[in-house]
């Protein structure tokens, strides 16, 4: 087998388990290497350090899948499918729950998502390698789960980044007309082909159950989408407004009212203007969740992408009544929790609050984190206090 040969910095990454190196740190490899193909990867000195997919067009060029010496075949792939599924039925989750299978790296398969809904599974092949590696994998999964229908979400820009094309399509199968999935007490409709992500925002699956109970009076719920935060609001709320810049979204997330016999208010605006307008019409709420789309989608935003994380927890802090409750989200994973933590700091003290934090959440528990791979750390759910 060829070889990549890297860098000090790179071997570094290697033997504090990073599944990543990146195409800065790679000293010499070949030039005639199938983009996406396993490579053996070497430091300097020789030394074996693993086996890698290799992408020269990607910025990452090497995601790590082992650092033994072993034959990267079918019974390789079928032996981390086994145990990833093996692993989420730990986790208890009933027929009716939409969960995640199989989670990238941190299931040791860099680049794959596999989403179950049901009798319904939606994958995305998300780096050159494991794309290669597409009709193996969509086999070994059909037989590991006994589940026929596959759909395709392979319709984000991050594909684009290691040469792929986007595409998105039923494999195989058919999708039911009505597919939903349970989270607590309440149903949600889940269309695979149209829907954010694959269909839900799983990760935030169990903050959303979360939240009726810290839910109280009058609750407001910012960037609602299909109403994943609203819905277990107006479980114990005696009023909840959801928000959301897009009218296809709340037309969702009022559908999924409607289908939980849950009554919402409904308003098409922009979040950071609706929280200026209710602030100058002097309004008041006991519940707010603020559950952004992320700001901080790179490092090179890093100076101003926390300007807009601490201008709307700033407003909703202003908002709420004493000792009312924030839940506030983030999705993007350079802002850290050393960061969220200063820039809700910062919120309160310009905001002229105490804040008590009562609990720091993650991604559901489908979505483990890797410890020596911070990247999959990228969700965080903050629940306080204002004072």
């Amino acid at each position: 087998m060829k070889h990549v040969i890297i860098n000090e910095k790179g071997t570094q990454r290697v033997l504090h388990r990073h599944p990543w190196v990146f195409r800065s740190d790679i000293v010499d490899a070949p030039t005639d290497h199938q983009p996406g193909a396993v490579i053996s990867v070497q430091n300097k000195k020789g030394q074996f350090l693993g086996q890698a997919f290799f992408n020269p067009l990607s910025q990452i060029s090497l995601r790590f899948l082992t650092n033994k010496d072993s034959s990267i075949d079918i019974q390789f792939l079928r032996e981390k499918i086994r145990r990833s599924i093996h692993r989420r039925k730990a986790l208890n989750y009933s027929e009716d729950q939409g969960i995640r299978l199989i989670y990238g790296e941190s299931d040791f398969l860099p680049g794959l998502i596999v989403d179950r809904y049901r009798d319904v599974l939606v994958f995305q092949t998300l780096c050159a390698g494991i794309d290669l590696k597409r009709e193996l994998i969509l086999k070994i999964i059909q037989e590991e789960t006994n589940l026929t229908t596959l759909v395709e979400r392979n319709d984000v820009s991050v594909r684009e980044l290691e040469g792929l094309l986007k595409q998105k399509g039923i494999v195989s199968g058919e999708i039911p007309q009505d597919l939903e999935v349970r989270e607590g007490d309440n149903f949600f409709s889940v269309d695979p082909l149209e829907g954010q992500k694959t269909g839900l925002f799983l990760d935030q699956s169990e903050n959303h159950v979360i939240a009726r109970r810290y839910a109280s009076g009058r609750a407001l719920d910012i960037f609602t989408y299909q109403g994943g935060f609203a819905l277990p609001l107006s479980q114990s709320a005696d009023e909840v407004t959801a928000v959301d810049s897009s009218a296809p979204a709340l037309k969702k997330m009022l559908s999924n009212a409607q289908r939980n016999q849950r009554k919402i208010i409904p308003v098409e605006a922009n979040g950071f203007d609706y929280l200026r307008e209710l602030s100058d019409r002097g309004e008041k709420f006991d519940t707010i969740v603020l559950d952004p789309p992320p700001f901080m989608k790179s490092k090179k935003v890093k100076e101003s992408a926390p300007a807009g994380y601490k201008e709307i927890n700033l407003r909703a802090m202003k908002l709420l009544k004493p000792d009312g409750v924030l839940i506030t989200a983030s999705c993007s994973q350079n802002f850290t929790p050393a960061l969220f933590a200063a820039t809700l700091h910062e919120a309160a003290r310009d905001a002229r609050r105490e804040i008590q934090i009562l609990e720091v959440r993650g991604a559901a528990s489908d979505h483990p984190v890797l410890m020596n791979f911070p990247e999959s750390h990228y969700l965080q759910c903050w629940i306080v206090q204002v004072i």
